[in-house]
């Protein structure tokens, strides 16, 4: 077989725009494919939801890729070792309720769990603004290329229509700061976006669990967007909260659709 490159060309292009076109409209739609996110997005494509991810970055897993400080292994509590499970990941016990997982294997399974569930991922894709119509509810995304925002170059964006959107951006909290700077007297909470706290992961871990909520009609914060949200303390490299959140945020997009 001669391979052409044209034909491959054509190949990239038509399928990506065929899948995007029909992406456009979901149920769901999450900014940022950290882990919790990717916990969410399985969750929901295997409970029949159409769902998307938009991760600006290059590669998906947020800060789970690094592990602590750059040592690939990650610690999980025992009430989250189930979600390991559930997603077929490596881990072995080092003392009691304390798990250690390899960091690239998770994010692979992650990812793989999510995509094979039947969720859409697009990378290098940036949220810049969101979609709220006459109800005051958040009903999608507008989004750009990552490069557009790097380049600082004047290129008009897309949008996304869903009946939920997820923020898992991660310390940047990004879609909710969007909706508080934008939406004239919406208060995110009691005071609005604080800002994350320093480390304390047994505070912030169980606080995340609270955290993880619907913060503005239509849009839920998930994983460490959701304490920096609600200025709850960062957790480190223990990673439960986070897969756990994702959950929560599938179980609370699902009771929103239903």
């Amino acid at each position: 077989m001669e391979l052409d490159e044209v034909v491959i060309t054509r190949a990239i292009v038509d399928e990506f725009l065929n899948v995007f076109l029909d992406y456009t409209d979901v149920d769901v739609a999450l900014a940022g494919g950290g882990p919790a996110n990717l916990v969410a997005a399985k969750y929901l494509a295997e409970a029949g939801y159409k769902t998307v991810l938009f991760e600006k970055k290059l590669s998906i897993g947020g800060g789970m890729w690094g592990g602590g400080m750059m040592f690939p292994r990650i610690v999980v509590q025992e009430e989250a070792r189930r979600i390991l499970d559930d997603f077929n990941i490596t881990y072995k016990e080092y003392e009691d309720g304390y798990y250690v997982a390899n960091s690239i294997e998770s994010v692979s399974k992650l990812a793989a769990g999510a995509t094979s569930a039947g969720a859409e991922i697009f990378n290098l894709v940036s949220v810049e603004d969101v979609m709220i119509r006459e109800n005051d509810r958040v009903s999608g995304l507008v989004i750009n290329w990552t490069a557009v925002g790097i380049g600082k170059l004047h290129v008009d964006p897309l949008t996304i229509r869903s009946k939920v959107v997820i923020d898992g951006t991660g310390h940047d909290a990004s879609v909710c700061n969007i909706v508080q700077q934008k939406v004239p007297g919406a208060q995110l909470g009691e005071l609005g976006v604080v800002g994350e706290k320093p480390m304390w992961a047994d505070v912030g871990e169980k606080l995340l669990m609270e955290t993880t909520r619907e913060i503005y009609p239509g849009l839920i914060v998930s994983g460490m967007a959701a304490n920096a949200a609600a200025g709850a303390p960062r957790m480190g490299p223990v990673f439960g909260g986070m897969l756990l959140s994702g959950e929560k945020a599938a179980e609370l997009a699902i009771s929103k659709l239903d």
